[in-house]
C-alpha cells in the first residue's frame, strides 16, 4: 500500500471536532477528539477513539464514563484550549467554564451547544488509540441553531 495514498484516502472521512471529558475523583480530563460516531439506535451507543497514552483515555477507563461536548463551527478558540494538558481552576477546565453532568459527573463545557454523557460498555485497546463503545445515558442541547464544527472545514487534519 502506498502510504501517501492511504493518508489522503483516510483523511477523506468526515469528522466533527469535540471535547471529550471525564472525571475520576479529583482527576479531570478534557481533550479535543474527532473520531466519534453513533454506533446503535437501541440501545443508543457511540464509539470514541481516544489517544491511548492520554490522560483522557486513562481517566475514562478508570471512571467507566465520559461526556462528549460538541463544538460549534465558530468555536476554534474553545477547541484550541483542549489541544493541551488539562488544567482545572475552580469551575474551569483550560479556561472554559464547566458543570458536572447529571448522570456521570463528567464535565460539561458550558460554551458548547450540545453534549451527551456515556457509560462505557466495551473497550478495544489496540493500536495507538483506545476505542470506547459507550451507551448514551443523558444528553442536552443548549442552542439547537448552532452548526457543529467539522474538522475538514478548520483546515486541520487528524488521520491517515
Amino acid at each position: 500500500m502506498d502510504p501517501a495514498v492511504k493518508k489522503v484516502a483516510l483523511r477523506a472521512l468526515n469528522y466533527g471536532l469535540h471535547v471529550l471529558t471525564a472525571v475520576d475523583g479529583e482527576d479531570y480530563a478534557a481533550s479535543g477528539v474527532n473520531w466519534v460516531s453513533q454506533a446503535s439506535f437501541e440501545p443508543p451507543l457511540v464509539m470514541a477513539a481516544v489517544k491511548a497514552d492520554s490522560g483522557a483515555a486513562a481517566i475514562a477507563a478508570r471512571s467507566g464514563s465520559f461526556a462528549v461536548n460538541v463544538l460549534g463551527a465558530d468555536q476554534m478558540d474553545v477547541a484550541k484550549a483542549f489541544f493541551r494538558s488539562t488544567v482545572r481552576e475552580n469551575d474551569t477546565l483550560n479556561g472554559q467554564g464547566f458543570e458536572p453532568g447529571p448522570a456521570t459527573g463528567s464535565p460539561l463545557i458550558t460554551a458548547c451547544a450540545y453534549w451527551f454523557e456515556c457509560h462505557i460498555t466495551d473497550t478495544v485497546a489496540r493500536g495507538d488509540h483506545t476505542v470506547f463503545v459507550a451507551e448514551v445515558v443523558e444528553a442536552g442541547v443548549r442552542d439547537d441553531s448552532v452548526r457543529p464544527m467539522v474538522l475538514r472545514e478548520t483546515g486541520m487534519n487528524y488521520g491517515g
